[in-house]
This record gives C-alpha cells, structure tokens and sequence, in this order.
C-alpha cells in the first residue's frame, strides 16, 4: 500500500476516471487541509469526477448544436415583448413540451426575439441533457441537397437527425423548387414522433405553400409539424430597430 500518487492516478486513469486523476493531488491537499474522513474524501472523488464529466458532455452539446451564438433565456427582455409573458417563458424552459415530443413555431417579424427564444431553449435543453442541433433554413437546404457526395453534408445531417431538439431558423425564407421540397418533406417525416422541432418564420403556416411550389408535400409537412405544436406569435417592433446603436450623438441628423 506504498503506491505514488502518480501510480494511483494511473490506476484512476486505467478506470477511465480521467478528471479524478488530474484533480487527485488537489483533492488530497485538500483532503489533508480540511482533515477529511475516508467516507468524505471517497465522496469528493467521485462528485468531482461526476461534475467534471457532465461539465465535458455539456461542452461537446454545445460544439454539436451549432449555436451562432449563445444567448439565455434570462437575457431575453420580456419587458418589451407584449406578445409572450414570463409565466410562458418559464413554461417553456421546464422543457415538458420536449419531453412530450411537442414542436414549437415562433412567428414574427425580423427582429422581435425568434431566435433568441429558440437558442435559449436549445441551451436550456443542452444543460438538461439533450442533444440539439441549429440550422438555418438556406444551410439545411444546402446540406441536404449535398448529402449524396459530400461527406460534410452526411456527417452534419447524420448529428441533426439523432438529435432530441433541431432548432431551423428563417424558415420559408427563400422560396424552395419541388427537389428541394421533397427533401425537406424526407427530413421532417423522419424526425416525426422522434425528436422535437422549433421553427421560426416569418411567415405563417398558411403562406409555406406559395414557397414550396407544391401543395401536396406542403399539406404533407404540415400534417406532421402542426400534429403536436405550439404556435407563438411574435409581434411587437424589432428590437435591433429600437436599440440601434448611431455613431452620431443625436438619432437623427439634420441638413
């Protein structure tokens, strides 16, 4: 019972306990300092690994998701957006509609929080443990249209379909050709009933068609988002407009 603390790491390692041995002599120090028991020193080992496994998980959720960047709930202001309330927001944030395999469609004009909302909930289910992926609308078409000879394309594709949450923004941004609606019709059909899908758009349900070109695969993609949705409408004025910055001192500048 002689061994190194550099022998015991490696024990701790061949245990694919990685974190505990790279914090093992700080543990012991520590465990020295505070005078710990056996029992409270086996405890902090195996918390401290646990931590640090879930802390390295959460890191590799956010590298798959793809955010563009990363905003929380709590920085969104519900105080300039009549349209949703906090109680709402909290609602959405305890994630039962994710467990229950519900979609979420944010509609709205360009600048009212669509986004915003939708990565706050990715992150919020990235910290729960689900797995999301973000895509806008001109990049999923662009991967899918591409999946056949580009192993880029397969690979990323491969991620959104295995996800819990896939967030595609802007959608019906662009208006699609029938390929490219058929597609999109093969993607939603799979994640149907197997994982959830928040939208936005700034065009309601209603307006799809006339971009697809198709009513047939319109009424067919419909048919499966709207089976289990909540519908938010978003419609209050851009907050970019409204917190722009000028590099003018007055708003407005007069001849």
């Amino acid at each position: 019972m002689n061994s190194t603390v550099k022998e015991i790491q490696e024990h701790f390692r061949h245990l694919r306990m990685a974190e505990t041995a790279n914090g093992l002599p700080h543990l012991l120090r520590k465990a020295e300092q505070s005078s710990w028991t056996y029992q409270e020193l086996l405890e902090e080992l195996l918390t401290f690994e646990l931590k640090r496994r879930e802390e390295k998980n959460v890191e590799r959720r956010l590298k798959w998701a793809k955010f563009p960047y990363q905003k929380t709930l709590d920085e969104f202001r519900i105080d300039e957006q009549q349209s949703i309330s906090s109680r709402q927001i909290n609602q959405l944030r305890e994630l039962n509609w994710l467990e229950q395999q519900y979609n979420l469609i944010l509609l709205g004009p360009p600048g009212v929080g669509k986004t915003h909302i939708a990565i706050g909930l990715g992150l919020e289910a990235i910290y729960k443990g689900f797995k999301v992926s973000f895509i806008t609308m001109g990049e999923l078409v662009h991967l899918l249209k591409t999946e056949e000879y580009l192993s880029k394309s397969k690979t990323q594709l491969k991620r959104l379909r295995e996800s819990d949450l896939v967030i595609i923004d802007d959608l019906m941004y662009l208006a699609m050709d029938q390929r490219e609606a058929n597609l999109f019709f093969h993607l939603i059909n799979h994640l149907y009933e197997r994982s959830s899908v928040i939208l936005t758009s700034n065009k309601g349900p209603k307006q799809w068609g006339e971009l697809m070109g198709d009513q047939g695969i319109t009424t067919a993609i419909l048919d499966r988002i709207l089976h289990r949705v909540e519908v938010i409408h978003l419609n209050e004025d851009s907050y970019r407009i409204k917190h722009r910055s000028t590099i003018f001192k007055e708003k407005s500048v007069q001849n």
